[in-house]
């Protein structure tokens, strides 16, 4: 059993289900996935109950983490997420249980489930 810990501690996942883990970050991916791209305004107002800093702290984290790309162009505003190949993958693994909370949910509550769940 030690040798199976020591393994899985030396897993380089570990930082990105760190990140994931977060409250707002598997939600983000699933929005980012459901329309491609999005600006910083956008995605804060499909997440509508997130605060600007819990918006910009965990995609700064899902950014280092290697699963959102941020691009900035020279127009205002200039910033624009979209998931990388990592992030697809993600959120591929995520549309299950995106899938089981929505079914789970009441349907008033599933409209950023809905979204997220648009093929991409």
């Amino acid at each position: 059993m030690k040798e199976e810990n020591e393994v899985l501690d030396r897993c380089p996942i570990q930082g990105v289900v760190d990140v994931i883990s977060k409250k707002w970050a598997l939600l983000i991916v699933a929005v980012l996935g459901g329309y491609g791209r999005l600006r910083y305004s956008s995605l804060m107002g499909e997440l509508k109950s997130i605060s600007p800093k819990s918006l910009a702290d965990t995609l700064k984290e899902l950014e280092k983490a290697g699963v959102v790309r941020r691009e900035a162009f020279n127009e205002i505003p200039p910033r624009v997420y979209s998931l990388t190949e990592d992030g697809e993958e993600l959120r591929d693994a995520i549309v299950p249980l995106l899938r089981w909370a929505a079914n789970r949910s009441d349907k008033k509550d599933c409209i950023i489930l809905n979204m997220a769940l648009r093929p991409s």
